[in-house]
């Protein structure tokens, strides 16, 4: 049975906490503890998404089997699949998505991720580096720069997750994990019975307190104790996430992901989250496995903006939806799709221009084959013969820009290498 305190011996058991950071992640633009935004969603389609079957529609028969090129839909400037007649009755079809969204969606086409293996490809879409382990995904990035002091800086559900030992990673699964947390002062969760006296509280406190400021010459020792005071202030602060915890809250795992990086938001307890939705590697059955898997993902991220505006919050929230790859432009001879080293992502949110596409893929005329990325002006982010391919740098590189950390220290240690002409400065806020 889950115990807030079996899950603080096994975070501290394995270099996790929900509050101790690297020692050079002591900087903060929040006072008191407290973050109120802009926070950071990423929405991980894990295992490699279809693109044509979503925001790079391809009417071909090698490529689908599932509809034709006039049967393509649009809604403003944004092209994509009509799935609505081979998804289950209620789930949510494409068209509604991108009616409900697309005004304020960013699709970008053609990203290049050069190899076709998971772990190098997830690396490399989350963290604009394709060669090293040491790179933080960019929500940690971000949660280190804006406010990595706040108890559940970075949240994260899975997929890659590397904070470059900038921030620390919180992994809280279920909404009752959550609730046991925020209530570790009390017996259980209605919050009815304190461990101790309020008399008692203070004590503990007040030699924490005391003890901390003292120091000790051996840096180990040092250390702990800044963990176990650190720990108690985080564990008070963990109650504020009370009132902003859904009771009501259904019980599918993955729309619980956005119940619980919501609440750290809300609360001030939370920068940004990693969240992730399984099983897109669709070998043996392509079209049935992409057919069920899209919809909950885009449902996902409609529970998200729906919550948010309930909080208060959507006006501060960025989402990114990607997937570390596509799938190949044929099936083989299961009806599967393998790994195709191109995918695509979404955004939308604070500062993004919506109702846009860049970048593209193109068919061969001949086989209807060869889903290759376009070449675009990076300045324009039109297509061009003498352009360049978009790769996850060019992406990382915006993204630090729109949150207005590219020139952060921490940014600085990590940099993507981009020479100055490849910076795709209007990546996100350029015009319709």
């Amino acid at each position: 049975m889950f115990s807030r305190r079996s899950f603080l011996k096994a975070a501290a058991a394995s270099s996790l906490s929900l509050c101790v950071q690297d020692l050079h992640a002591q900087q903060t633009n929040q006072t008191g503890n407290s973050y109120d935004g802009p926070f950071v969603v990423v929405f991980n389609a894990s295992g490699g998404w279809d693109t044509t079957y979503l925001m790079d529609p391809k009417g071909t028969a090698e490529l689908n089997h599932l509809y034709q090129s006039d049967q393509i839909l649009s809604v403003g400037n944004i092209n994509y699949a009509p799935n609505s007649a081979h998804i289950a009755a209620d789930a949510l079809s494409n068209q509604t998505f991108f009616e409900r969204y697309g005004s304020e969606l960013l699709v970008i086409n053609g990203i290049d991720v050069s190899v076709n293996n998971h772990s190098p490809c997830s690396r490399y879409v989350a963290t604009g580096e394709l060669d090293s382990r040491l790179y933080p995904t960019f929500p940690a990035l971000v949660a280190a720069c804006k406010a990595p002091d706040v108890p559940l800086s970075f949240l994260t559900f899975g997929n890659y997750s590397a904070t470059g030992s900038l921030v620390a990673q919180t992994r809280v699964p279920y909404l009752r994990s959550l609730q046991s947390l925020a209530t570790g002062n009390y017996t259980d969760t209605t919050r009815s019975r304190e461990y101790h006296h309020a008399d008692t509280v203070s004590l503990i406190e007040a030699k924490l307190l005391e003890v901390q400021q003292t120091g000790h010459h051996l840096s180990k020792v040092a250390q702990a104790r800044s963990f176990v005071h650190q720990a108690q202030d985080s564990s008070k602060s963990l109650e504020r996430i009370v009132p902003f915890i859904n009771n009501n809250a259904i019980s599918d795992s993955f729309l619980q992901q956005s119940e619980i990086a919501l609440a750290a938001f809300a609360s001030g307890l939370g920068v940004s989250a990693n969240l992730n939705l399984g099983n897109f590697d669709s070998h043996n059955t392509n079209d049935v496995d992409q057919m069920n898997l899209i919809p909950k993902l885009l449902a996902g991220v409609d529970y998200m903006l729906t919550r948010a505006e309930e909080l208060s919050i959507r006006d501060r929230l960025i989402v990114i939806i990607q997937s570390e790859m596509g799938r190949t432009p044929w099936y083989n001879s299961t009806g599967g799709k393998d790994h195709w080293s191109v995918t695509s992502m979404m955004a939308l949110g604070a500062g993004i221009t919506g109702n846009r596409v860049v970048g593209g893929t193109g068919i061969d005329a001949e086989t209807g084959f060869d889903q290759n990325p376009k070449l675009i002006d990076p300045v324009t982010l039109q297509e061009s013969p003498t352009g360049i391919r978009i790769r996850p740098e060019h992406i990382q590189q915006a993204q630090r820009q729109l949150l207005g950390i590219a020139d952060h220290p921490f940014a600085q240690r990590f940099a993507l290498g981009l020479p100055a002409e490849e910076t795709l400065t209007s990546l996100f806020t350029g015009s319709v």
